[in-house]
């Protein structure tokens, strides 16, 4: 296949553009911070205690089950009647919405906040799962690298800029005579609003899918899962691809959490100001992009999966100095090591995936495989991390907890290396 136009390449890495803002600025960085600023340390949901930091932890995974559980059910449906593009719209639509909602959300409206939190990782989580199942079907194998870490570079610049006008906005606030929260309120909004208007671009370039043939009469429920049982049987038989699955799984685990928890952990273990963990936030995302491209670059030379290997060690020493990490200063040293393997390993796994996967025209049932793959470890990895910090109420063996999720996913794609060398050249 060849590689589409550069208008429908750009087009696409726009969508990152409009929905890392959400991920980057929302759920690393402003909403958590504002959660426990309007909450107490101990909070009462749904008849049950929690601590305050473990709730929204809990939270972030009960998202990514709901999405678990629905994307083969709608992705299902995206291939079978070509409608993919629709869906897409239909996700960024309430995500963005939730999101400005929670504007509204203070420290009497937990149920609201809590929601509206939810339904826009929804919505942030859904959109990526038909974002994704694109890149097989506009760019060539060779180009997959590079446009994949296109689209992660456009979405971390596009959220440093919104990032520097939140902080702008915190920083203006007092003299402006706004309320203590209503600078943050307001990012919500401006989050919500930039994430639908970029969109828009998006859905105006893409193509629309191409319907594939489909045999099944049932429902779509049971269709839905039909797809994904039949991409498992196929990834069974590639040997490569299931090792890298394993392992993607095992390590993913660890890095988003890493990532969800980064800014909870430094406002309340080591007592950081908001203003400080904004600017942290906004090195990190332009470390990303660094990272995003050096690994590209290494994956060409090196192959994919040595690289990967690479990244992984890395993570498994940025989780032990986490662990003993005292001081503002080791905070922003890590945050600029967590910066360069994020924006890394986000960018490799996708487009190693995109290369391992077989040709076909079901690219969203593969893509929506490895999304639920995805988000599975991430429930995991999430409900691991809150367990941990609501039972010891110590939020550094939590980040300890994390290696062992990075080794056993060192081990896989170590595995997955092996077996690739026996069958042919490096990827």
């Amino acid at each position: 296949m060849k590689t589409a136009s550069t208008k429908v390449i750009n087009g696409w890495a726009m969508y990152d553009w409009a929905n890392s803002v959400y991920n980057l600025v929302i759920t690393t960085t402003f909403f958590p911070i504002y959660f426990l600023a309007v909450t107490n340390e101990h909070v009462s949901f749904l008849g049950m205690k929690f601590v305050n930091s473990a709730l929204y932890n809990y939270t972030m995974a009960a998202a990514y089950l709901l999405v678990a559980i629905t994307s083969p059910i709608l992705s299902s449906i995206a291939d079978t009647r070509g409608n993919k593009k629709n869906f897409l719209r239909f996700f960024t639509i309430l995500g963005a919405l939730s999101c400005s909602t929670l504007y509204f959300f203070d420290s009497s409206t937990l149920m609201l906040g809590v929601v509206c939190f939810m339904l826009s990782t929804v919505g942030y989580c859904g959109g990526l799962v038909f974002y994704n199942s694109y890149l097989p079907e506009i760019a060539a194998p060779e180009d997959r690298d590079r446009i994949s870490a296109r689209g992660f570079s456009m979405g971390y610049i596009g959220s440093v800029i919104l990032q520097l006008i939140g902080f702008g906005l915190v920083m203006a606030g007092e003299k402006l005579g706004m309320d203590e929260s209503m600078p943050v309120k307001i990012t919500f909004l401006l989050v919500g609003v930039w994430w639908l208007g970029f969109a828009l671009i998006t859905f105006a370039r893409l193509p629309d899918s191409i319907a594939t043939v489909s045999q099944h009469t049932g429902s779509a429920l049971t269709e839905g899962f039909t797809e994904l049982r039949k991409v498992y049987a196929q990834v069974k038989q590639m040997p490569v691809l299931k090792r890298f699955l394993r392992g993607f799984f095992f390590y993913s685990m660890g890095v988003q959490t890493v990532m969800m928890a980064a800014t909870v952990f430094g406002s309340k273990v080591l007592h950081l100001p908001a203003q400080m963990l904004i600017v942290t936030v906004v090195i990190i995302q332009l470390v990303a992009i660094v990272g995003a491209w050096s690994m590209a670059r290494l994956s060409d030379k090196y192959g994919n999966l040595r690289v990967l290997i690479g990244v992984v060690i890395l993570w498994v020493g940025i989780c032990i100095a986490g662990y003993k990490m005292q001081t503002a200063t080791h905070f922003y040293m890590l945050a600029t090591a967590v910066g360069l393997v994020m924006g890394g390993i986000q960018s490799l796994s996708r487009s190693t995936y995109a290369k391992l996967m077989p040709e076909t025209t079901d690219t969203t049932s593969f893509f929506s495989y490895y999304d639920v793959t995805e988000k599975l470890s991430i429930v995991i990895g999430m409900f691991s991390f809150a367990y941990i910090d609501d039972l010891t109420e110590d939020m550094r063996n939590s980040v300890l907890a994390l290696v062992v999720f990075f080794i056993i996913g060192l081990i896989w794609i170590l595995s997955a290396l092996r077996k690739q060398q026996q069958l042919k050249p490096a990827i």
